[in-house]
């Protein structure tokens, strides 16, 4: 029905290849580049063609704007041949989509990945379509529909805040697909999302608004509270901005970390340096109010209070909906206002330039009662990611893979429980969802990687196994490397089990962990 559903869409585009099904090997041979660049007279609905270009192996040159660097550009070095595709995507009069759609040359998986954004980032995600690419699949990202960071693009522009909110991932999609279809005279046996933070965010609205669009998707750290983070930054933002002496140095922040792991690690029954789950720690900062004039080695007053402000949840009065805080762990990734600078500003500009649609609103006019009221209402499912009701992609077959790490200092770890819970309590309890959608939580990981915890591991090969040939993931290896040497490992396990030690061997290797419900 899939396959159907896209051969009908092709064919009032004017699609005159071959029938689905009848060229699956010839589609995933050698492609010219004549094949290529025919992709430019391509007539698609709101779509208008702007590239099509055979690049050849390692002749892809990273933007600038990406960073550069020996490792990226060693890593486009490594590309195989691809054919290039960009488009203008425009579902409204006032949208302007760009997308681009990178397919091998040879050897194509015969799949699809979608690729996520960060923050407000306007641009195509060029490192993380060529790690896709690289995998054999092809692949494509957005620019959301604006360009550059920041959401200054959203006033007076209604159409564009939706576009980012869901319609540019949505349309790059469809597009994408039948782009894709054209080149290889057969569309993708399996179409996957996979995205971080922001692209999580996007992971979760294309489950919730568009199931059909995915077979399979990853959404880690996500932002689906987008108004929420943005008014849990500005609010302590707004306190630390006149007040020095509330702020927490490095060396504080560095303290108060050694006082959490000290006074939770061993809870989960090792100690490892590692929480297993903060939720279950509950750490008062007020242990380490200074008694004595000895600054350095104590907190003030008023920097207990600013510690207890960013652990602290917060409550929408109107809604009664709580808006979760930092957990305890997640110390050594504060700053001295708080949040890290991307959710401050993120924050600032979603007040400005969303919720109020004024340039000059600053951080001190910022009322956390009324303006999480307001900012919900003006939001209204556009941005935000919080429906419960995943019934649609999970009765149609969809799988979906969440995580987080419990340290993370720019995204609550403790929205991403929140809302497995709230879809767990929505379609009716821990059966109705574990073999559609698990949550994976680690230890010690911080933003979307990084952190004391193991912080890498392969959730796309989980997700394959689990799409492709029903194998659920009843845990996922993680790693954790110093100086590029492998020093832990650890199974991540589906919430809301844990990784509990078996009594004997390392602590640091992940056979010696098994996952358990507490």
């Amino acid at each position: 029905m899939r396959k159907r559903t896209v051969l009908l869409i092709l064919l009032a585009a004017g699609w005159t290849g071959p029938a689905f099904g009848q060229s699956s090997t010839q589609g995933r041979s050698l492609r010219s580049t004549a094949s290529c660049e025919a992709l430019k007279s391509l007539a698609l609905p709101n779509a208008t063609i702007t590239r099509a270009q055979a690049v050849d192996a390692g002749a892809f040159a990273l933007p600038a704007s990406e960073g550069g660097g020996a490792t990226p550009a060693a890593a486009a070095r490594a590309l195989p041949p691809f054919c290039r595709v960009a488009a203008s995507l425009k579902p409204s009069g006032d949208s302007d989509i760009q997308v681009e759609v990178w397919m091998p040359t040879a050897n194509w998986n015969g799949k699809f990945q979608a690729v996520g954004n960060g923050a407000f980032n306007g641009t195509i995600a060029y490192p993380a379509m060529m790690t896709a690419l690289g995998r054999g699949y092809a692949t494509a990202s957005t620019d959301t529909g604006h360009v550059g960071g920041g959401a200054s693009w959203a006033l007076g522009h209604p159409e564009k805040a939706i576009d980012f909110g869901w319609r540019a991932v949505h349309e790059m999609a469809v597009t994408s697909k039948q782009i894709v279809a054209r080149y290889y005279d057969d569309g993708p046996r399996f179409s996957y999302f996979n995205g971080c933070s922001a692209g999580g965010r996007q992971a979760m609205k294309a489950a919730q608004r568009f199931p059909a669009d995915f077979d399979g998707i990853i959404a880690g750290a996500p932002g689906l509270d987008w108004t929420g983070r943005a008014a849990q930054a500005v609010r302590v933002a707004k306190t630390l901005e006149k007040s020095e002496d509330a702020r927490l140095s490095q060396a504080h922040r560095q303290l108060l970390h050694g006082a959490v792991v000290n006074a939770c690690d061993a809870r989960d029954g090792v100690k490892d340096g590692l929480i297993d789950d903060p939720k279950r720690c509950s750490f008062d900062p007020g242990v380490l109010q200074c008694k004595g004039s000895d600054a350095a080695a104590c907190l003030t007053a008023a920097q207990v209070e600013t510690a207890k402000a960013l652990y602290a949840s917060a409550i929408n009065p109107r809604t009664g909906r709580e808006i979760p805080g930092l957990l305890p762990g997640s110390e050594l990734g504060w700053t001295d206002l708080g949040w890290t600078p991307s959710a401050r500003a993120t924050g600032l500009d979603q007040f400005r330039f969303i919720v109020f649609g004024d340039a000059r609103w600053d951080i001190q006019k910022f009322n956390f009662d009324s303006d999480i009221v307001r900012a919900e209402q003006v939001d209204a499912d556009t941005i935000n990611a919080l429906d419960p009701n995943l019934k649609p992609f999970i009765d149609r077959g969809g799988k979906l893979i969440q995580y987080h790490g419990w340290s993370d200092p720019q995204i609550s770890p403790a929205s991403s429980t929140q809302y497995y819970l709230r879809v767990r309590e929505a379609l009716g309890g821990a059966d109705k969802i574990h073999d559609s959608y698990r949550l994976f939580m680690a230890p010690g990981m911080a933003h979307c990687g990084g952190g004391e915890g193991p912080n890498t591991f392969d959730m796309l090969a989980s997700l394959e196994g689990w799409v492709e040939h029903g194998k659920a993931p009843g845990q996922v290896i993680a790693s954790h490397a110093t100086n590029g040497v492998v020093d832990r490992t650890r199974p991540l396990c589906p919430y809301p089990q844990v990784a509990v030690y078996k009594g004997t061997g390392s602590a640091n290797e992940a056979a010696n962990f098994e996952c358990k419900a507490r």
